[in-house]
């Protein structure tokens, strides 16, 4: 799919705006991280965020969102043509900024498929969603200014203010099957982890099992990567959390449409 239309109102805040979705890239592939990784997918990236982490892997859904408004039913037609998968990932960006993805969704799920939306979790919809990946941001990606990409640090505040919210958390957990998917970038991530696995255990009426704690190595290359899956896998083992690999990076590296 063409990346056409500049989206400065999703630039400037990352909120969402009335009308279609706009739509970063429609895309077949294998899901690459969680408990369905290997599973042939649809992607269905949506532009704009709500946060701003300093190493988000699809920058141009984010720092500089950018796609094409298009409205439901010409969504779910591309994502009819791709016939090989059954499943369909809605992801971003934030794509629960959107109310129009209820609307994708509950369509999508008339059609038969099963859907995971990848969230970071601040924002609560009812939707027909299937699996909800939910990915709480940490301390650790906050754009300070020594690790902004754009180096101003402007967003620094506002993704520190917004990056958890634990009632959105919990209600995620109440009302969908989860997985909590955590970005590791080196060891001092584990005690926030766990604080905030208890912070929605406590919050939730919905058990949260150790093996839907998902850890994941930061990494948009194979290079870093290498530096950074081994230890994240033993933080998995010490901690009794399930460790998530990013299979589209191992097997296609950076390459956009993955």
């Amino acid at each position: 799919m063409p990346v056409a239309s500049d989206l400065d109102e999703l630039s400037r805040d990352g909120e969402a705006t009335d009308g279609g979705l706009p739509i970063n890239e429609v895309f077949c592939s294998l899901q690459g991280e969680g408990t369905l990784a290997g599973v042939p997918s649809v992607f269905v990236r949506t532009a704009g965020c709500n946060l701003r982490c300093w190493f988000c892997d699809s920058y141009h859904t984010s720092w500089e969102p950018s796609g094409a408004w298009l409205d439901v039913e010409a969504i779910a037609d591309e994502v009819r043509s791709y016939e090989q998968a059954d499943h369909v990932v809605l992801t971003g960006g934030e794509p629960l900024i959107h109310e129009a993805s209820v609307r994708l969704l509950d369509e999508l799920a008339d059609y038969g498929y099963h859907t995971t939306v990848e969230t970071n979790g601040t924002i609560h919809r009812d939707a027909a969603i299937d699996l909800a990946s939910i990915s709480p941001k940490l301390a650790s990606s906050v754009p300070t200014p020594d690790r902004d990409p754009k180096g101003d640090g402007e967003w620094a505040q506002r993704h520190e203010e917004r990056r958890v919210d634990v009632d959105a958390l919990a209600a995620l957990v109440d009302d969908y099957e989860i997985q909590l998917k955590f970005v590791v970038t080196d060891a001092d991530d584990l005690p926030e982890i766990a604080d905030l696995v208890d912070r929605v255990r406590e919050a939730s009426t919905t058990r949260v099992r150790d093996d839907e704690v998902l850890l994941m190595p930061e990494g948009m290359t194979r290079e870093r990567l290498d530096r950074t899956r081994n230890e994240v896998a033993e933080l998995a083992i010490q901690y009794g959390y399930r460790y998530t690999p990013r299979l589209h990076v191992d097997l296609w590296n950076d390459s956009k449409g993955t």
